[in-house]
């Protein structure tokens, strides 16, 4: 989508369109996330990557990532999603439309987020890496860095259970009704 933007999903099928969020796409390019990956693409430079197409496809993962999460979410359940750090580090991404979602839906949410940075010394936190998430793991520059084994096929989205009866967080109150995010 990074060619056509919104534009070239009026050209998939009906099977595909049911693997996306729901058309249209509600799109924000003043989010700080859509800011920064334009800028890192080129800017207004001109060119595929630097277009404004490649932060709507970006969109389009973190919209349909939040669909899918508002969807699956159960009453009394946990709902763990593991995404990279740039889906949702500043609340944006897919947290924004999960708010933005949920704003139809009106789902008793606690959102809360994880994200990793690494600096210098992990014995307290740059400023500029304050409120990147509600939990931050801090590594220093120098740790030895691993890579995940090649073809992992590891779910990126797993419900669990709470601990125990009286763990509330993370939970949806009510049942998705996906019906009502079309």
């Amino acid at each position: 989508m990074n060619l056509k933007g919104f534009e070239g999903l009026d050209s998939i099928n009906a099977y595909q369109r049911g693997m996306i969020a729901p058309l249209p796409i509600k799109f924000n390019p003043e989010l700080d996330c859509y800011k920064k990956m334009k800028e890192k693409m080129g800017g207004d430079a001109g060119g595929t990557h630097s277009s404004d197409n490649i932060i709507k496809a970006q969109a389009i993962k973190d919209a349909t990532m939040a669909h899918f999460i508002l969807k699956n979410g159960m009453e009394g359940m946990t709902f763990l999603h593991f995404n990279g750090s740039y889906h949702s580090d500043n609340y944006q991404g897919i947290v924004w439309y999960i708010r933005e979602y949920n704003k139809k839906n009106e789902f008793d949410l606690k959102i809360l987020t994880i994200s990793s940075v690494e600096q210098e010394s992990p014995d307290e936190l740059d400023e500029t890496n304050l409120g990147l998430a509600d939990f931050i793991i801090c590594t220093p520059e120098d740790m030895t860095k691993t890579q995940a084994p090649s073809g992992s096929s590891m779910p990126a989205t797993v419900p669990v259970k709470p601990i125990s009866a009286n763990a509330k967080t993370d939970t949806l109150t009510k049942p998705a009704d996906t019906t009502k995010l079309k």
